[in-house]
């Protein structure tokens, strides 16, 4: 191949109507590592730090590399509380230098070690998170954060071939999410699955339940329009502009929807993230009517990119050289290698959901919601001072949690894309898990007053002190219609954001103070 074979070749292969995708998929994600180690700050002692509910220690000691790699297996590492923060701290750092924009200044390779030591210090925390780090977006961050490293600093155009590969990525995520749902429960075939889910969701958010109450042809029309974007719109990624821009716009909007209507952690943004991998720049200088301001190629008549070498924007050189066409070659030929398994998961009739296919977690298998829950349970934690109190009587008083449905009076929050991890658990422990190790351990420590667990819970009823007697209920919830807030408005009464019903016991009242 002649030298000019090779020019048109680098050409061809850079895609430069897609430095402002770059921007948001570099910077969106290094944010979603800050919050993901802020969140492992704040909570991971607690919940599986040395006196966690299910330490990681003995978690570590039981288990080897090869079923769970992590840095805290070193011998000159092992896990403490204060190495755990020290990893989290030194994540949330190498996170801020790419939101601020210090590796993509430097050459074309500076952004590969950077989210490199973000993905490892992650998964050294993921791998040893046990059942409180068992959740799908955990996987989509890590196997994002290692791939977009691979889109270069402002020194080379990004790669056409990361682009097309986190397109695929896209198809991974969303398709098969669709193929779940279609798969796993008749509710999303006959479109009745929205009228359970805004009620019923682990999280719900301060919009839910008027989400909840729209008409039926309203969460008719949801079903249908999340099978339309979920299992069409992620394949049309892959035509040419503008029609990949719009099926990335309806992610986008399907997405923010779910935003809006919930709480799931930072599943939803990442994938909006991962959806701009389908938007040019010329797109967005159309739709904004003129260039992006300060980044990306210069455009002219709000469509075509204009010469890059004529450019002076902050982002981008036309620059495309040959060893870096080579490196992201090969990189993306080995991740096609390593996505082979999803692949076939994705038409496979016992499609896995959150599964992964080899020790490092990248080529994963994603999706959620595969079952729909209809009714809505939740577990209530009760603690008194009085050591007689019984059952049916006594000054019992509930213990909040940040994020969860208890006090039926309460709006539920916003707190996306943080994530409570406890919270969420208990969702499932209403379901079923409370006959896992971790709950029990709860409301042993909630009995006996244990200070460092009560971080991770609302205020404290009792300002610290143990209760005499412990108790947990569950009820089922569901939510206040608006004929019974306005009757409790005339009445004088404050309005219920929820109804419950059909209390169950499931502890007995227990002293469970030390000694």
């Amino acid at each position: 191949m002649n030298t000019v074979d090779i020019a048109a070749v680098l050409s061809f292969l850079a895609a430069e109507d897609y430095t402002i995708a770059r921007e948001v998929l570099q910077r969106g994600v290094a944010t979603l590592f800050f919050i993901a180690f802020l969140s492992a700050w704040n909570q991971f002692p607690a919940l599986l730090g040395e006196r966690g509910l299910t330490p990681a220690p003995r978690f570590i000691a039981l288990t080897t590399s090869d079923q769970a790699p992590s840095l805290f297996r070193w011998k000159h590492f092992t896990y403490t509380d204060r190495r755990l923060r020290i990893v989290c701290g030194v994540g949330m750092l190498a996170a801020v230098t790419v939101v601020i924009g210090l590796p993509q200044a430097g050459p074309a390779w500076t952004t590969i070690p950077v989210f490199g030591l973000m993905w490892w210090l992650y998964f050294s925390i993921s791998s040893i998170g046990q059942r409180f780090y068992g959740f799908g977006w955990e996987s989509l961050l890590l196997e994002s954060g290692f791939l977009v490293g691979f889109l270069g600093s402002h020194e080379v155009a990004p790669s056409l071939l990361m682009i097309v590969f986190l397109r695929w990525f896209v198809v991974r995520v969303e398709f098969g999410a669709g193929m779940i749902k279609m798969r796993g429960d008749s509710s999303w075939r006959d479109l009745s699955a929205m009228d359970y889910h805004h009620q019923t969701q682990p999280m719900p958010g301060p919009f839910s339940r008027r989400a909840h109450l729209m008409p039926g042809w309203v969460h008719r029309s949801e079903t249908l329009g999340s099978h339309v974007v979920q299992l069409i719109a992620p394949w049309l990624l892959f035509l040419p502009q503008p029609i990949a821009s719009f099926a990335a716009v309806a992610i986008i909007i399907t997405q923010l929807a779910l935003v809006v209507t919930g709480n799931y952690a930072w599943l939803n943004w990442a994938t909006i993230l991962l959806a701009f991998a389908g938007i040019s720049d010329s797109f967005l200088a159309w739709i904004v009517g003129g260039p992006w301001p300060g980044w990306g190629w210069p455009v002219s008549s709000g469509a075509e990119v204009a010469d890059a070498s004529a450019s002076t924007a902050v982002v981008g050189s036309s620059d495309f050289p040959l060893w870096w066409a080579i490196l992201i070659a090969v990189f993306v030929v080995w991740q096609c290698v390593l996505n082979a398994p999803a692949l076939r998961n994705l038409f496979s009739p016992g499609q896995l959901m959150n599964a992964s296919f080899n020790r490092w977690g990248l080529g994963n298998a994603y999706g959620a919601f595969g079952s729909m829950t209809e009714s809505r349970d939740e577990i209530i934690i009760e603690g008194t001072l009085d050591p007689d109190a019984t059952m049916t009587e006594g000054d019992w008083r509930p213990y909040v949690f940040k994020g969860k449905p208890g006090d039926v009076h309460r709006r539920s929050p916003s707190v996306a894309p943080y994530h409570l991890r406890l919270d969420w658990l208990m969702w499932f422990a209403a379901l079923g898990d409370y006959r896992q190790s971790w709950f029990s351990r709860l409301i042993e420590r909630i009995g006996s007053g244990d200070a460092q667990i009560r971080t991770q819970l609302g205020p404290d009823p009792f300002d610290g002190q143990a209760p005499a007697l412990i108790r947990v209920r569950i009820f089922t919830y569901r939510y206040a219609t608006g004929t019974e807030r306005r009757q409790a408005r005339e009445e004088g009464q404050p309005r219920p954001w929820w109804v419950r019903s059909n209390p169950r016991t499931m502890v007995e009242p227990t002293d469970l103070r030390d000694g």
